[in-house]
């Protein structure tokens, strides 16, 4: 069962959700395929994360995924490689409803994500909107008059550098979310693949507080329920339950060990 799709004007139910303090789930694909995004519109998630910086998808791909999210609540985010306009445009044009910049260490940073997605004159977005406005129902005009205020400007805090900077980078008029990526986060400080120890633990709940407060809404990634519900409960807005590939690996995995703990 799906929900409808906003009206005119309205079109990125994400930041009226956010405002009223509900928390959204959403997932990373870094899969080509369009078929994916079709399962996981149908699956109750509120959005997805296209992965043009990790992942194997081109513009093309990127647009084809777009597009099916069609007719769903799914709304479709585009992760990208680096923080400048010029990586944030087309996805933009192909109807992305948000750009998801990376390493967001400092206050220019997150103005030059906040304009990377804004036309001129708040902003360094210039016109091609070629398929975004029939993705959305919308004509031209109607896109171009609303596209400022529906499309979501997202910040990754992902390095040791971002903690002494985060009351700033929160503070930039225009960032609609912040996810912290505890992953690079505990790379950068000398523990890949550690997320778990007390010192990178220490250092996310350093960057929450100051989050928390601000009128950004905090977003994160959270393997299992009993973490995401904590997260919620915390104040996070934007939960990743997963990328394509895990949720997929997690599955097979659970469907295997079922059958053969039935075998024994």
């Amino acid at each position: 069962m799906t929900t409808a799709i906003p009206a005119p004007g309205g079109i990125n139910r994400l930041k009226s959700m956010w405002r009223n303090g509900q928390a959204t789930l959403g997932a990373i694909a870094t899969m080509p395929s369009v078929q994916t995004i079709q399962i996981m519109a149908r699956a109750g998630l509120d959005w997805v994360l296209i992965d043009m910086e990790h992942g194997a998808i081109d513009a093309g791909s990127a647009h084809a995924m777009i597009c099916a999210t069609s007719g769903t609540p799914l709304v479709p985010l585009v992760r990208v490689a680096a923080t400048d306009a010029w990586h944030a445009k087309v996805p933009l044009d192909l109807g992305a409803l948000g750009i998801c910049f990376p390493m967001t260490t400092t206050r220019a940073a997150a103005q030059a994500a906040v304009r990377a997605v804004r036309y001129p004159p708040d902003g360094d977005r210039f016109w091609g909107p070629f398929y975004a406005p029939p993705r959305w129902g919308l004509s031209m005009r109607e896109y171009l008059d609303c596209a400022d205020k529906e499309v979501l400007a997202i910040g990754t805090i992902e390095h040791v550098d971002a903690i002494g900077n985060i009351g700033d980078i929160v503070a930039t008029p225009g960032l609609d979310l912040v996810f912290i990526g505890p992953g690079d986060l505990a790379t950068s400080m000398g523990h890949r693949g550690k997320t778990d120890l007390p010192e990178v633990q220490a250092a996310i709940a350093q960057l929450e507080a100051p989050i928390l407060k601000s009128q950004v809404s905090l977003g994160g990634v959270a393997p299992n329920a009993d973490l995401a519900n904590a997260m919620i409960a915390r104040g996070y807005r934007a939960i990743v339950v997963g990328m394509d590939w895990s949720l997929l690996q997690r599955g097979i995995a659970s469907a295997v060990d079922g059958i053969r703990r039935l075998k024994a």
